[in-house]
């Protein structure tokens, strides 16, 4: 089982724009592998390559409602509904803190699989939100930064105080 350092907030790889992947060969497959395993120890529900200071574009989530393990290699987000919801979020990058962010309620996404091909679907619920949450910080967008000025300062100084 091969675990990835995860970077903990405020590292420089959390702001970091992240490139789009272009092989898609047996590395890929293994890094996918990395990051669930890492993610899975964390533990976590979704992770980005970035979170792991990898600037690439993948993201590897765990959810039931998708059926367990899915990747996604270069998301883009086609479309965002008008109609949002709130949703208690957190990082792997910032264990232990969360906090309520309010983001489209459903999505339509394109993506490649390990293997090169390119999906589209749609996602609603929790899975838009973790898809979502996760593009952000393929974008190098931090998720604390969806918090208003003053909820965002809270949480800092907490994190602060824990010395982290």
């Amino acid at each position: 089982m091969t675990l990835l350092p995860i970077c903990r907030y405020p590292h420089p790889a959390l702001k970091t724009s992240c490139a789009a992947v272009t092989r898609f060969d047996a590395a890929l497959a293994e890094r996918l592998d990395a990051l669930y395993q890492t993610m899975k120890a964390a533990p976590g529900v979704g992770i980005t390559a970035a979170h792991c200071g990898i600037f690439e574009r993948l993201v590897v989530l765990d959810l039931p409602e998708l059926g367990g393990r899915r990747d996604f290699v270069n998301p883009q987000i086609l479309q965002a509904s008008s109609e949002t919801m709130t949703h208690v979020e957190g990082s792997v990058s910032m264990p232990g803190f969360t906090e309520v962010v309010t983001r489209p309620r459903a999505i339509s996404l394109r993506y490649q699989m390990a293997d090169g091909s390119t999906m589209t679907e749609d996602f609603d619920g929790f899975p838009a939100i973790c898809l979502q949450h996760e593009i952000d910080q393929l974008d190098g967008i931090f998720w604390i930064q969806r918090l208003s000025r003053l909820k965002r300062e809270r949480l800092l100084k907490k994190w602060e105080k824990t010395g982290r």
